[in-house]
């Protein structure tokens, strides 16, 4: 039954009913209705059928109390000049340009146009830009920055194609006897969801920067695919001076861009926090009562089994994934970073090498990924070597 037909079965079901007890005032006190109403109905269904008792809103708008379509394209204009000022600010600026509106009215003009929120107004103005091509004035561009960073705070990341931005972030699994705290490092690529983890039993630059060396990059590069931005939160683990940070160095070596999110919002890496969620549920609530532990090598093989699960089987509901697996979305989405990449290159201007000298530097070597250099020249090993012999490592 559809919404029409709900509203006219009860006014219709008064008017038979009145017609077969032969008495207004029953039918009326058995239905719930004043006998002004079926006067009314009746009146209405005696001139047009049954398509007149429809419902009709009995709150009509006064237009003698609106203002002069004059003034009512004005403020919505400004809207869209200045989506972030205020009712209060738009009134006394539009006095200013001789337009006397009350910030109640402004108020009451933006919600018949739907401008009434900051979210909604800078959406007229992407859309008054989209459709007439105009150019941004400085206090529009500073609101659309603003709105891009309120995304980001709420976790709406923006993200292009596969590499082009990355989550990593720690997780503290928990403490086994015997082994002690155990930390897992967590990688994702945000458009497709391909996820990494590794498991530490503790949290420092070295170990983050481990994970990126021993994971990370050798899948971006067997899939000739290019990292080129990382997101963190501003842990120590991820911040700190170049010189003497495995972790800042390692993303000079790589040449990768480094984020970090808002402060005191770990919402900002939101797609990290929803993946810790899932796999607390999904693996680790289930191994540790399933099995004991008794180094970290033992839970890394079953971490590692999980994550091929995660990848490769697990269907995914992400914004990009449509329901594929991560690593579908990755793989049918390579020809997107490709492009990219090509049209980076087209518009660089490329330097030659006419005598036939062999080139030196970062372009014509390969980065050495087993070994760092900190700030004191010395080499900072990524392996197994480097961590301390308490520590159970792995190799992938």
């Amino acid at each position: 039954m559809t919404t029409e037909k709900k509203l006219i079965q009860p006014k219709l079901g008064l008017l038979k009913l009145a017609e077969k007890l032969g008495s207004v005032s029953e039918a009326c006190k058995v239905m719930g209705y004043s006998r002004d109403s079926f006067y009314r109905f009746q009146k209405l269904y005696e001139e047009g059928g049954e398509l007149a008792l429809r419902e009709i809103s009995r709150s009509k708008p006064l237009l003698k109390n609106r203002i002069d379509i004059e003034i009512e394209q004005a403020v919505v204009a400004y809207a869209v000049e200045e989506p972030a000022h205020g009712q209060q600010r738009a009134s006394n600026e539009l006095r200013k340009k001789g337009w006397s509106v009350a910030p109640s009215t402004v108020r009451s003009v933006w919600l018949r146009h739907q401008l009434e929120t900051f979210q909604k107004r800078l959406r007229a103005l992407e859309a008054k830009v989209a459709q007439d091509g105009l150019i941004l004035t400085e206090g529009q561009v500073a609101a659309l920055e603003r709105k891009k960073v309120e995304q980001e705070s709420k976790g709406e990341i923006e993200t292009h194609h596969p590499g082009y931005l990355g989550a990593q972030d720690t997780y503290y699994v928990g403490y086994i006897k015997g082994v002690g705290k155990i930390y897992q490092q967590t990688f994702i690529d945000t458009y497709t969801r391909v996820a990494f983890a590794k498991l530490y039993d503790r949290k420092n630059a070295l170990v983050a920067a481990d994970m990126l060396n021993d994971k990370v990059l050798p899948f971006y590069q067997s899939q000739q695919v290019d990292l080129l931005r990382i997101l963190t939160d501003r842990g120590t683990e991820y911040c700190g001076a170049r010189e003497h940070h495995e972790f800042q160095l390692y993303l000079s070596i790589e040449d990768i861009d480094h984020t970090k999110t808002k402060a005191k919002s770990p919402q900002t890496n939101g797609i990290c926090e929803r993946f810790h969620r899932t796999m607390q549920d999904e693996f680790y609530a289930i191994a540790f009562r399933k099995k004991m532990y008794s180094n970290l090598e033992e839970l890394q093989t079953d971490v590692d089994s999980w994550i091929t699960f995660y990848n490769e089987q697990r269907p995914h509901s992400g914004r990009y994934c449509y329901g594929k697996t991560p690593i579908q979305t990755f793989s049918d989405s390579i020809p997107l970073a490709k492009e990219k990449n090509a049209s980076e290159l087209f518009g660089q201007i490329l330097n030659f090498n006419i005598s036939g000298e062999t080139e030196t530097g970062n372009a014509g070597e390969q980065p050495a990924r087993d070994n760092l250099t900190d700030g004191n020249d010395k080499a900072a090993n990524l392996s197994s070597a480097a961590l301390p012999s308490n520590h159970f490592y792995r190799d992938a």
